[in-house]
């Protein structure tokens, strides 16, 4: 936190739904807390126009060659932290693509420090230190909108013509963020006053779900509603490509195992090779070539998926 009062801030304010908090029945308590995290979706919904311009922004900026920054401290930071860690698992995005930035680095993860958050030009030295460009796109989250750390980051990315991008849970007129792109996700005061790992770290987590995949599918590494740039790395995913390839391609699971060995594990290139009748190597270059989705290379081939097999009837029960 700052050396101010944050009183003021929304996220900071007693809630009167909780007053009796500590006298509440167990189940009344759930309750209460069901019915509260209901804000978070709000919240997320009525910041859509924020949300599609960042995704649309940071696209742009991936697809010429810059990557993505999550800078934050605390629960904002870890939920950065956590979205970029799942970039390439489930996107087969090169790890350096989508970074999360943390105050106090990877030790904070586990064991908080919530002092580095006050400092305000450590956040644009610890952008410094991975190379940040100006060529990349920047989100600075900071539940309360005041952290220093964060705040330093983003007048280094509008400094160097970075994209800038605040994420925050109070109004802009509380705590103004220096950004091109201000998202503000307005859950209100927390049930546990002051706590914003609860309603403002939901939203948060719900917006970055928001933000990163909805990248990810710009820059075509989505094909209908399935991840189809994944690479096949354990069984869990070998089982997951093979109904990939029997639901979009109609591959038999055999066939799609023989598919997989060719493509080296590629999903999206066995679809491709399944589509065009290619070899591997012909294929990788056409993909390199009419990229980056799957689509758009279909398309300049002039060709399409094979039907796909209709899913399998559920056994009747005994």
């Amino acid at each position: 936190m700052d050396s101010g009062d944050r009183g003021h801030l929304l996220t900071e304010r007693p809630n009167p739904a909780s007053e009796e908090l500590d006298r509440l029945a167990t189940a009344d308590l759930v309750d209460l807390f069901c019915r509260n995290d209901l804000l978070p979706q709000q919240a997320v919904a009525a910041a859509a126009p924020a949300l599609t311009a960042a995704i649309d922004a940071i696209a742009a900026r991936l697809a010429a060659g810059g990557r993505l920054f999550y800078l934050g401290a605390g629960t904002s930071g870890r939920l950065g932290v956590l979205d970029a860690a799942e970039c390439p698992p489930t996107f087969c995005s090169p790890p350096e693509l989508v970074q999360g930035v943390l105050a106090g680095g990877a030790a904070a993860l586990l064991r908080s420090s919530e002092g580095l958050e006050d400092l305000r030009e450590a956040g644009r030295d610890d952008l410094i230190a991975r190379g940040f460009s100006a060529a990349d796109a920047l989100v600075g989250i900071a539940a309360g909108g005041t952290t220093p750390y964060v705040l330093g980051g983003l007048e280094h990315a509008r400094a160097i013509g970075a994209l800038a991008i605040a994420l925050a849970c109070v109004p802009a007129d509380q705590a103004a963020m220096p950004c091109d792109i201000d998202i503000r996700l307005i859950t209100g005061p927390e049930l546990l006053t002051g706590s914003t790992r609860l309603k403002a770290g939901t939203a948060t987590k719900m917006a970055l779900n928001i933000l990163s995949t909805g990248v990810m599918v710009r820059l075509g590494k989505v094909f209908g509603n399935r991840m189809v740039d994944v690479a096949v790395t354990n069984s869990k995913l070998e089982d997951r490509a093979l109904r990939i390839l029997r639901d979009l391609a109609g591959v038999p699971r055999q066939e799609g195992t023989d598919l997989l060995r060719r493509a080296q594990g590629s999903v999206r290139l066995a679809l491709l090779m399944a589509a065009s009748g290619l070899e591997a190597a012909e294929a990788r270059a056409a993909q390199e070539r009419h990229g980056p989705g799957l689509r758009r290379t279909l398309e300049a081939l002039g060709v399409s998926l094979p039907p796909a097999s209709p899913p399998a009837s559920p056994s009747p029960l005994p």
